[in-house]
């Protein structure tokens, strides 16, 4: 099993790692979703979540969710091929958390070391936990 410190990272490059890995056959633990990032302004990351969010209806979709976990596991799931039976698959060995649950607490995590926010010229991006907030989440990880 690998798990995934997503603690200062940007979501579309470890994301492509994650998506690669359970492909291959590999569980895959994402932990600190709330703490990821995005690049871009944030006026313009915001108004592209809400957009998203406001499409189509509540019977037929498509579905976008406002938790910082599930939102994060929608997004490796666009990197899969998900109406495939090998994306169905590695879709579900793909598991996101708010914070570090207690069960992967004592173990080793690894981070993805391309994908530093710091890496970033600029300073256009915007936290996941910013955008569940935007969208309405209520549940949005420990405030620090």
């Amino acid at each position: 099993m690998i798990i995934i410190d997503a603690k200062d990272l940007i979501v579309g490059r470890f994301a492509t790692y994650a998506a690669k890995q359970a492909l291959l056959g590999e569980e895959i633990a994402v932990v600190n979703c709330e703490k990821a990032y995005i690049t871009g302004t944030r006026q313009h990351v915001l108004d592209e979540f809400k957009r998203k969010r406001s499409m189509g209806t509540w019977a037929t979709g498509p579905f976008y969710h406002r938790q910082p976990d599930r939102l994060v596991r929608r997004m490796i799931r666009g990197m899969l091929p998900h109406k495939q039976e090998k994306g169905r698959l590695a879709y579900q060995r793909i598991m996101c958390y708010i914070g570090v649950p207690y069960q992967f607490k004592e173990q080793k995590m690894e981070t993805v070391e391309n994908s530093k926010i710091t890496k970033v010229p600029n300073l256009k991006y915007v936290s996941i936990r910013e955008i569940s907030q935007a969208l309405g989440a209520k549940r949005t990880g420990e405030q620090e």
